[in-house]
């Protein structure tokens, strides 16, 4: 990929500049908020003060990120319409999608209306592994300081959870130790496959040692691209099928290539309830037992379960409920996916619809993710 003198970019702008005003953009959109949190609480977030609901699953794109898609060198684009905004990048394109992905002020006023109490902001697709060295850390920096912004204005409503320039361990690493040190960063959030690279890949483990001592836990995500090739590209079938597909996978690499036994101490929430990870517990064990091949971890894979938390996002009560039971609801938090279509309007609502007694239920909306994000 082309890369961008230091003499700025092509609108007369240096990086440094560039970052400078991105930074400032989140900082006045983030200053815009007082004004909202001094309306009166929907019924709804009245309903659920006591148990403080916390959405671990919800995605945010600030200003500041987009404003570096413009500059020269990235191979991206990004413009706002009357109908929303649209981006793209070398591998990926997205829109139109509301500007409340963007807009501070009406994320909460979605959260007040929903009774959520706290976003856990995270990065999605494209990540920012569609560059490499400077320019995804760059990108990774814009966005880690952006959300922290938006933390530090509210900092009872938004948590943030870190990206990281994954492809350079060093790199990686490094941003990890600075951002670790900022206001409001409780965690990690990481690709489910990472530009070709499995999450067992060794080019992973010095940044999993480095999550591991500093105690933070990890969130996945699907990325594209995703598992499935041209039989998956119809009726949407990325983002229906392949999603829950790419967790699952990344799951399996996780146990069976032995990371979770390399670092005991990593805790890992997969989206989408896991994928189709629980519903092939049984024949990942039976497997586990009688191929060699697979036998590389150092117990069942049923074993692990426990190691993983997981959001609520299956669309299905029934199934919902069955992995509650195989899990336990201490292993399960909310979650909306906020706020693509495809997520939930009202996670909320979905949580109190399940008829959980109240220690499931309080678990479920808060309990457990303020413990791992400690809150």
């Amino acid at each position: 990929m082309k890369r961008k003198s230091e003499g700025g970019s092509r609108h007369g702008l240096s990086r440094r500049e560039i970052l400078q005003g991105s930074l400032a953009v989140a900082v006045t959109a983030a200053g815009g908020m007082k004004e909202a949190l001094a309306q009166p609480a929907a019924p709804g977030a009245q309903k659920t003060a006591a148990t403080r609901a916390i959405d671990i699953h919800a995605h945010y794109f600030p200003q500041g990120y987009f404003d570096l898609f413009r500059a020269e060198g990235y191979g991206s684009e990004f413009h706002m319409t009357e109908q929303g905004f649209y981006f793209k990048t070398p591998n990926y394109a997205n829109g139109p999608l509301p500007a409340k992905f963007i807009d501070l002020t009406q994320r909460l006023a979605d959260m007040d209306a929903q009774g959520v109490a706290v976003h856990a902001l995270s990065l999605t697709g494209p990540m920012t592994y569609w560059v490499h060295g400077q320019l995804a850390l760059q990108l990774a920096r814009t966005w880690n300081d952006a959300a922290v912004v938006a933390h530090q204005a509210h900092p009872d409503r938004f948590v943030v959870l870190a990206t990281l320039p994954m492809l350079d361990p060093d790199l990686a690493v490094d941003e990890l130790n600075r951002v670790s040190k900022l206001p409001g960063v409780r965690g990690v959030y990481m690709g489910t496959y990472i530009d070709g690279h499995d999450l067992d890949d060794p080019l992973f483990e010095p940044i999993y040692a480095r999550i591991e001592a500093l105690d933070l836990p990890i969130f996945l995500h699907p990325v594209a691209p995703t598992v499935g090739g041209k039989r998956l590209q119809p009726y949407s079938f990325t983002n229906l099928v392949s999603y829950p597909m790419d967790t699952t996978i990344a799951a399996c690499h996780l146990i069976f290539g032995g990371v979770l036994d390399r670092h005991p101490k990593l805790q890992i929430t997969l989206p989408h309830a896991g994928g189709l990870l629980p519903n092939l517990i049984g024949r990942l064990d039976h497997g586990w037992k009688v191929i060699p091949a697979a036998k590389q971890c150092a117990q069942t894979p049923s074993a692990y379960l426990q190691r993983f938390t997981y959001d609520i996002i299956t669309h299905s009560k029934p199934l919902l409920k069955y992995i509650i039971s195989q899990v336990g609801a201490d292993r399960i938090m909310l979650g909306s996916d906020y706020c693509y279509e495809v997520g939930y309007k009202q996670p909320v609502e979905e949580v109190e619809q399940l008829n959980l007694n109240s220690q499931q239920r309080n678990l479920i909306l808060g309990g457990t993710a303020a413990k791992i994000l400690k809150i």
